[in-house]
């Protein structure tokens, strides 16, 4: 067990460094991620930062837990990552550092449900990935990871309202 456990930190240490390494040489300039940095932060955050890989959700799919996930999502998420979860009318989704990834991506759905339930619970630093830790339930968290894995057509959906001209919450007249 012990073996183990040490085997895995070396690991984390090794990718770590392999990644510091390259932001060091990088310099501070503000260029794009070529293909190895991303490989190695991509591999870093799947392997070792991200915990719950094993995890299953406990809700299946269905149209009402879907749905229910939605509406989770369309509270607390939406801010960041439009409606949709492609960033679709979130006026500085584009300007974010480092990029907002499209919950539709390769690089998001190939996370294990658990991870997505470990990222949305706990955040994800330095990505700016808040955490909802006391915020969602953990039903709410997994119902969310249900439509992440469902998600509409990117634009399909109207853009957020907290960044339309109509007021978000407007009373009956």
């Amino acid at each position: 067990m012990y073996k183990t456990i040490l085997a895995m930190c070396a690991g984390g240490v090794l990718l770590a460094l392999a990644a510091g390494l390259f932001l060091l040489a990088r310099g501070a300039a503000a260029k794009p991620a070529g293909k190895l940095e991303t490989f190695l932060i991509t591999a870093a955050k799947h392997q070792v930062l991200v915990g719950n890989k094993n995890a299953r959700n406990p809700l299946p799919t269905s149209s009402p837990n879907i749905l229910k996930g939605k509406q989770t999502f369309s509270h607390y998420c939406y801010v960041c990552h439009g409606l949709d979860g492609q960033g679709t009318g979130v006026p500085f989704a584009d300007a974010m550092s480092p990029p907002l990834p499209s919950l539709a991506s390769v690089s998001v759905q190939s996370y294990s449900d658990g991870q997505l339930f470990w990222v949305i619970k706990n955040g994800l630093w330095p990505s700016g990935m808040p955490r909802a830790n006391g915020i969602l339930s953990d039903d709410e968290i997994w119902s969310v990871v249900v439509y992440i894995r469902h998600l509409p057509a990117a634009g399909s959906l109207p853009d957020p309202p907290a960044y339309s001209d109509k007021p978000c919450n407007k009373a009956a007249d």
